[in-house]
């Protein structure tokens, strides 16, 4: 039995994703009202441009006007572009003060930055910071305090020097030893500070020199005497000029009962000087070669006897002090072996060919007495047998050689 129903059309669901339609309803009364407001629009605009036009009237210009117009023109921009063009070329010409016509004079004014190179280099001077580390500076004590003293420098600020740095050792009537206005030599040891000034210090400039002074001596090879002031495990320590000096037990004479030479007073050589690690060694036993070296000369002949053979020559003993006979001064001709001129035991002469004071060494030769290259090889004993008369012909090479020096 069928069912009639009026809204079943109206039930039915669409089929997909589409959207149902939606209808726009637009009354009579809006569209009536928008019309209107179209025309009032249109006849507003009308009206305006109207307006304009009526405002806006064309003016008649006849030929007696553009006449007028034109020589009021002519009037206001009378010129002539010829002339305009040679007033621009005289712009762009450069000025030449050589021209007689000339009555530009250029004339240079003073003003506050003018200064010349002297007033330059003064006022660098003046403003370059006094006292670099390992500077030595002449000063004048202007000030003393319980823990240091203030010395002029010439700088910005005075020097500080602390009670430690002024001298060596212990230090007990120090307001009296450093009085105001003394003048003293020091070092500088500290650059400035924040406030400009810079330590110093006298002690640090007598260890200096004390170095510089060692140093020499070393070099020259010469003997001090020292006093021993104390021992530990490896030998004696000793006073040098401020500097601490150590004396190892293998360079003492006698190095079995060496405490026994505390307070007493040795003859010692420089074995070893070193300011950098501070490292003073020094030598009783170098001591006694170098004072047998001091009685050498160049181009003397001495006999001794072979007591090393070494792949690069040969070690001569000559009484408590040893020279070497290298194989290049051996012979002028050519060997195959060492020991085929010298051997160990055999009593040689030689000439001295160099003294080195400071290593403690002696140079000596032997190619110097051969009348040709390789005699000695060829025929040794008679070199050796005519050594002193061939010696006294080389007394002009050795003569002009201790002038070179």
């Amino acid at each position: 039995m069928g069912v009639n129903n009026k809204n079943a059309q109206d039930n039915i669901q669409p089929k997909g994703t589409k959207k149902p339609l939606q209808v726009l309803h637009i009354s009579k009364k809006d569209t009536q009202k928008k019309s209107q407001d179209i025309k009032n629009e249109t006849s507003n605009s009308q009206k305006e441009i109207k307006k304009e036009n009526i405002a806006i009237k064309p003016q008649i210009i006849n030929d007696d006007s553009v006449k007028e117009i034109e020589e009021s023109y002519e009037k206001t921009n009378n010129f002539d572009i010829s002339q305009q063009d040679l007033a621009q070329q005289e712009l762009n010409r450069p000025l030449n003060f050589s021209e007689q016509n000339t009555n530009f004079q250029l004339e240079r004014t003073v003003d506050e930055f003018d200064f010349d190179e002297s007033a330059f280099l003064e006022a660098l001077n003046a403003n370059e910071p006094i006292g670099a580390t390992g500077e030595t500076i002449t000063g004048k004590v202007i000030a003393i305090e319980s823990d240091g003293l203030y010395v002029d420098i010439g700088g910005k600020a005075p020097g500080y020097m602390p009670k430690k740095e002024c001298g060596l050792g212990v230090i007990t009537n120090f307001k009296e030893k450093f009085s105001i206005g003394l003048e003293m030599e020091v070092l500088v040891i500290k650059e400035q500070n924040a406030d400009g000034m810079v330590t110093v210090s006298a002690r640090a400039l007598i260890l200096r020199q004390s170095w510089e002074k060692i140093s020499a001596s070393a070099k020259n090879g010469e003997l001090i005497n020292v006093l021993v002031n104390g021992f530990n495990r490896g030998g004696l320590t000793c006073d040098v000029d401020g500097l601490r000096g150590f004396i190892p037990r293998s360079q003492l004479e006698d190095g079995q009962d060496y405490q026994s030479f505390v307070g007493k007073t040795l003859k010692v050589a420089f074995l070893e000087v070193n300011p950098e690690s501070r490292k003073l060694v020094l030598s009783e036993k170098k001591a006694s070669i170098v004072s047998k070296l001091t009685s050498l000369k160049l181009g003397q002949l001495i006999e001794g006897e072979v007591i090393a053979v070494k792949p690069y020559g040969f070690f001569i003993d000559l009484g408590g002090a040893s020279g070497l006979l290298h194989q290049s001064s051996l012979t002028n001709g050519s060997i195959r072996s060492l020991r085929e001129v010298f051997r160990e035991g055999e009593i040689i002469k030689a000439l001295i060919s160099e003294i080195d004071l400071e290593k403690g060494r002696i140079g000596l030769n032997t190619a110097l007495l051969e009348n040709s290259a390789g005699e000695l090889i060829i025929d040794k004993q008679k070199v050796m047998q005519e050594a002193t008369e061939r010696a006294l012909k080389t007394k002009a090479l050795f003569d002009k050689k201790e002038q070179d020096k």
